[in-house]
Formats: C-alpha cells, structure tokens, sequence
C-alpha cells in the first residue's frame, strides 16, 4: 500500500488517461515529486475494463485506439508492448428500416428504398446554408435538411445525448459529424457506392489481451508506480491553504492539483467563499448517463454481423444508441474464442431521457428483434453498470461557464483537465485526455502554451 505523503508537489486527482499522460511526461523530465489520489480500485478511469464471472472482457464502452499525437502512438506501443496490438478496419453501420446502412449515413442513405432516399435528397437540396445556427438542432437543419434530419440526425442524437439538441451548442462538431459535399453525395446515389472511408477512426487497433483497461493499467504500473493510493476519495479542498481532505480523514497540502473529476464535483468540494461563484455556475454544466451491458453469447455470430465493429440505432424500437461486435477487437475478450461472441450495448440517460426499469430485457429483446441475436437461450453471461458521467454535454452555456472557471481556479493553483474536468467532447479521446495531462506538465516545466484544449 501506498504511504501517503503530508505534503507533494503535485497532487492529482483520478488515475485515468489524463492523469497518466501527465505522469509520463513527468517520468521524461526525471519528477517524482507528486501523488495520486484515485477513488477506484485499478488504474484507467473510464478506460477501465472487467472480467466477469464467466470470463468475459468488458469496456466501459466503445473504445478504439487511434490517434492524433505521435507522443500518445509512442506512449500506447510501450503500454501493450507484451500483449500485441490487433489492427482493425473499422466497419461501422446503421440499422436502419431493418437494414444496414455504412457509416457515415448522410453519404450512403442511398442504399434504402427509392422514396426515402429522394426524401433526403430533396431535404439536402432545399437547405438554407445561409442560416446562422444558434443551437445544435440548428445547426443539423442547415446542414442535412429535413428528410435526413427527421430519419437519422434527430433521433440518432437524443439517444447518444439524452439532451434536446436545441439545448446543445454546435461549437463541438469539429472531426465528429462528416458534413455535406453534394457531389459526392450524387455520385454515391448515381453508382450505389458505398462511401465508409471518412472519419479519423476509420483504422484502429485494440489490444490482443485484457481491453482498453489493460492499456492504462500497464502505462499507470510503469509510470506512477507506487505514488498512488487507491480505493480514496478526495472529499473535500481548501484553495486558500492547498489543502486536500481525504475520504480516510488525512490531510495533503501540495503546490498544484491536478484534477480530472468532472468539474462540478471538483468545485462543489471547494469551501472558499472566493470561489462560490464557480460552484454555482459549473452545477449547470449538463451530463449524460450510460449504462454498459455486455451480453456474452454462444456460437458465432449472425452472418449479418460478422466483420462488422460497431453499429448505429437511431429508431426508437431499441434502448440502446450503440452495439459493439467486441468479440471482434479481440478474440481474448471472450473465453473460448471462435465458439463465443460478445455484444457489448450502451444506453444515455438523463433528466430528459428516461430508462426503464428493466433495461436488460428491453435490450436483450430488441438485440433480437434486430436481428443481432438469434435466440436468448444462447446468452449464457450479462453484464452491466451505470457510469454516472458518461457524455460531458456541450450545452448552450458550457464556454461561458467552463473557460472562466479555468481562469478563477488558475490562481489557486488548482487545474482540471480530461474529459469531464475540460468538459469539451470534442478533445475528450483518449489520445485527447492523454495529451491534456502532457501537455499540462510541458507548459508547468517548460512554458510550453497548451495545444489541445485551447486550440481545438
């Protein structure tokens, strides 16, 4: 067990993906001098993964390894150096009408009936670009026009948010959302092409053991090493002091924090009055829920199914947005490779997006009815959990709220970064936060300006 120390340089809060790229660009410049406070028991935040009691490998969602940063390739060779990498094709599809669409659908809608597809092509055409969007919804309008966006954008983005998307600003989208070019839409329709190659993730790699988590278990043992103390919350700060108090009742005083808890946690534990604003303002932030169930399955798996990586569900007939063919990023992730096959769903909720209460049998039915499972008798492990956190909503408000809370907490010395500590989906990956925590530590060591949260 780790000694925890009375004073640190550095005191990080969370063991995930970006306090780990901050840690191994400290193990570059020869630091030692910090501490990690981790609430969980293992290293990797929401890049966890599970085994469960029948041997099969969970994630805590669709995760793939691909990315922007040749330091991120650097650090993920040497993280799964042991295991291997699989390298992987992405095929992800649309269920759609009952049938399977590539992605991205705004390039291969074409494939469905003659009436739908002249639907969207006419909603394509009687666009207003000249539009100025003031909210995502908007903005979906302007660019895919009514039949695409009553088909797929409207449905598709409730169910991956669980927000209206007129209480969603458009400032995200960056590389997320392929936008139009009409020629090639044309073309598509005219030769029945199948356009999948767009995207940033349209190659990843995976490792051949253990799932996302064993990347961040490995890279955490080998750069953190012992400084960390798990199964630990930091439960309340005074910035005025740079006190930390621990869920065991102990004290850390430090130099700088570091968090990467979701910013409206972080600054509804600060106790200083001159920091009250920000607890009231970030309480706004809005958030998504996921759960995660894993359905571990005997046999193979349909032939409609097979190659492929992850799909779409858009229709209202099925809980979940998203189904992973996991199995597939690895045979390891299930115990008898080639006789088994797993299918990994993800469910949003939210205050405006409801569950039901028996959310596995809803799922497990409409995996049937889509034809993704042959027969529930063949289930033979479910597993699930429910991430709190799971999608940092860009809301309306969240640069009016999000960048002058960096700027009150900076002179404190207290710094949030990652997915839900920056609060910007857009840079929220994991070659994203990875980098967050590096570049982090270039611009406290080196002066070097901070590249991905600012300038994205």
């Amino acid at each position: 067990m780790a000694k925890t120390p009375k004073h640190t340089s550095i005191l990080f809060i969370g063991a995930g993906p970006t306090t780990i790229g901050a840690c191994y660009r400290l193990r570059d410049l020869g630091e030692t001098d910090y501490f990690v406070i981790e609430q969980g028991d293992k290293f990797g935040g929401l890049s966890r993964s599970f085994v469960d009691e029948k041997g099969f490998t969970w994630d805590l969602g669709g995760h793939v390894q691909f990315s922007h940063y040749e330091e991120f390739d650097k650090a993920m060779d040497e993280a799964c150096k042991e295991e291997g990498w699989l390298g992987h094709q992405r095929e992800s599809w649309v269920w759609i009408n009952q049938e399977f669409v590539p992605y991205p659908f705004q390039y291969n809608f074409q494939l469905l009936d003659k009436a739908t597809t002249d639907r969207c092509l006419k909603g394509l055409e009687l666009r207003t670009l000249s539009a100025n969007p003031s909210n995502f919804k908007q903005w979906l309008s302007r660019e895919f026009g009514e039949g695409l966006c009553d088909l797929f954008m409207y449905p598709y983005n409730f169910k991956v948010w669980a927000h209206p998307p007129e209480l969603m600003n458009h400032e995200w989208i960056s590389e997320r959302v392929a936008t139009i070019d009409m020629s090639r839409i044309k073309k598509n329709i005219e030769s029945k092409n199948l356009d999948v190659s767009w995207g940033p993730n349209a190659t990843f790699r995976f490792p051949a053991q253990g799932g996302t988590g064993r990347i961040w278990e490995n890279l955490g043992a080998k750069t953190i090493e012992d400084r960390v103390l798990f199964n630990t919350r930091v439960v309340s700060i005074s910035a005025k002091f740079k006190i930390a108090t621990l869920s065991d009742g102990s004290e850390i005083t430090y130099d700088k924090l570091f968090s990467t808890m979701p910013l409206d946690r972080l600054c509804h534990m600060i106790e200083d009055k001159e920091l009250e604003q920000v607890k009231h303002s970030t309480a706004k932030l809005p958030h998504s829920s996921t759960h995660v169930i894993g359905f571990g399955i005997d046999g193979q798996p349909p032939e409609n199914l097979r190659g492929k990586c992850w799909m779409y569900f858009p229709q209202d007939n099925s809980p979940y947005y998203r189904v992973t063919l996991f199995s597939h990023y690895a045979p390891a992730n299930v115990p008898r490779p080639g006789e088994q096959y797993s299918l990994m769903v993800e469910v949003s909720e939210s205050n405006h997006k409801k569950v039901g209460d028996d959310l596995i049998a809803e799922c497990l039915n409409a995996l049937i009815q889509d034809e993704l499972l042959l027969d529930s008798k063949r289930v033979i492990s479910t597993w699930s959990t429910r991430l709190e956190y799971g999608y940092p909503v860009p809301g309306l408000e969240r640069n009016a709220i999000v960048l002058p809370t960096h700027k009150s907490l900076q002179p404190f010395d207290i710094y949030s970064r990652g997915r839900f500590g920056h609060w910007h989906y857009e840079v929220s990956n994991q070659d994203h936060s990875f980098m967050q925590g590096h570049e982090w530590i270039d611009w406290v060591f080196n002066g070097k300006e901070e590249e991905t949260i600012w300038k994205k």
